[in-house]
């Protein structure tokens, strides 16, 4: 990892890491491979994580780095959960959240981040904590809610991005702000390809 992080090359007058580099290359790949519903979503979202763990903690920003070690855990989780529930037809079955589900995903958002930016700041852990910590409760439910098939976990993804592109760039990581814009034209298409295969579904369930 010592190697991918002190190596790297230039970008925009900066020194990218190799570990930036990959990581976030890993991570734009996994929006496709969730758009297509494929199990490759997971081991490579680990890979991503992993990479991601050191460059976020290198750049003193603890929300971000601490978040991997979550969405890590989520993927496998994700992984399980989408092995056991594929169709033959339809690939992993996706729904539109309730109003209920929907409430609690705001709720958790909210408390979540005002929870966890405290403890960033008691502990000194990032230079921006609410943002910082914004971006991890929002990856963290991003996840759980895309292992649950949820075509809500879109959404969340975009103010995910919304957040942290600003962040990325007053942290000097402009490429991992360049694919966080790349996430938000991703992350429309793949909520509309979510939304398609969630009413075909319901068709077909009908029929």
């Amino acid at each position: 990892m010592h190697v991918l992080l002190d190596n790297g090359i230039p970008f925009l007058g900066q020194t990218m890491s190799y570990a930036e580099l990959l990581g976030q290359v890993f991570a734009i790949a996994v929006v496709f491979l969730a758009r297509a519903r494929t199990l490759w979503t997971w081991p490579v979202q680990l890979a991503s994580v992993a990479l991601l763990f050191g460059v976020y903690l290198s750049a003193h920003l603890g929300g971000l780095a601490v978040r991997q070690v979550i969405v890590g855990v989520i993927a496998v989780y994700g992984w399980w959960a989408w092995a056991r529930r594929r169709d033959p037809v339809l690939g992993v079955p996706v729904r539109t959240g309730t109003a209920r589900e929907r409430l609690a995903a705001v709720a958790a958002f909210v408390t979540g981040t005002a929870a966890f930016a405290l403890v960033l700041d008691a502990f000194d852990a990032s230079w921006a904590p609410w943002p910082d910590a914004a971006i991890f409760v929002g990856t963290a439910l991003a996840f759980l809610m895309q292992s649950l098939g949820l075509v809500e976990f879109w959404i969340v993804w975009l103010v995910v991005d919304a957040i942290g592109v600003p962040l990325q760039i007053s942290s000097h990581l402009y490429f991992s702000a360049l694919v966080y814009v790349v996430f938000g034209v991703l992350v429309v298409n793949g909520l509309w390809t979510w939304r398609l295969a969630a009413r075909r579904r319901t068709v077909t369930s009908a029929a």
